[in-house]
């Protein structure tokens, strides 16, 4: 088994992943990804990316790092998880529409003593006023973003749906903050350029 595992089945984050080029092995973890009562977006997702990986490093054999990952939308108060059904993703997006929604993006890597090394990026993304029904519906149907937070993919035809995009680092609206997932890696003796 590869000593870097990806604690995610998600395919948006295995590609993000591969663009590093290293070894890796990725593990679905089993983890309640329920928010706790009163918890910001922000920790909700650094909680969830650490749970992922420890849930995924509980079932090794060996030593590896492990990367858990989470993502959560929200636009106040209001969160937007994976919709599950197109009539749910077109409420969600028909709900942004005209307005700004931050997605706060966690990444967790596990050394092999099992210490985290956490961080969170936001991202703020702006939705089309101008978006029509119609232009949500087609992208649903094209799309099919039903396992994304916010119905949003914006490394697809969900670019269009968007007036402006706001982030330290862009893969992170795609689901694996790179730049901070890179600089822990490094951290702990990857070498990557």
């Amino acid at each position: 088994m590869p000593r870097l595992i990806l604690a995610s089945t998600s395919p948006y984050r295995r590609q993000l992943l591969e663009r590093f080029g290293l070894p890796f092995a990725a593990m679905s973890p089993q983890v309640d990804e329920t928010p706790l009562p009163g918890e910001p977006p922000g920790q909700t997702a650094c909680r969830l990316a650490e749970a992922k990986a420890r849930a995924a490093a509980a079932t090794l054999g060996e030593a590896c790092h492990v990367i858990g990952s989470d993502q959560v939308a929200h636009l106040g108060d209001q969160r937007f998880g994976k919709p599950g059904s197109a009539e749910r993703a077109v409420a969600q997006l028909q709900r942004m529409r005209g307005q700004t929604v931050e997605f706060s993006t966690a990444v967790c890597v596990l050394d092999e003593q099992g210490q985290a090394r956490t961080e969170v990026v936001p991202t703020r993304v702006r939705f089309r006023a101008d978006l029509t029904d119609e232009e949500i519906v087609r992208y649903v149907e094209r799309e099919r973003p039903l396992d994304c937070a916010g119905s949003a993919k914006a490394e697809g035809l969900g670019i269009a749906l968007l007036e402006a995009v706001d982030s330290s680092d862009p893969t992170a609206l795609i689901g694996l903050p790179l730049i901070a997932t890179a600089r822990m890696l490094r951290q702990l003796g990857w070498a990557l350029p």
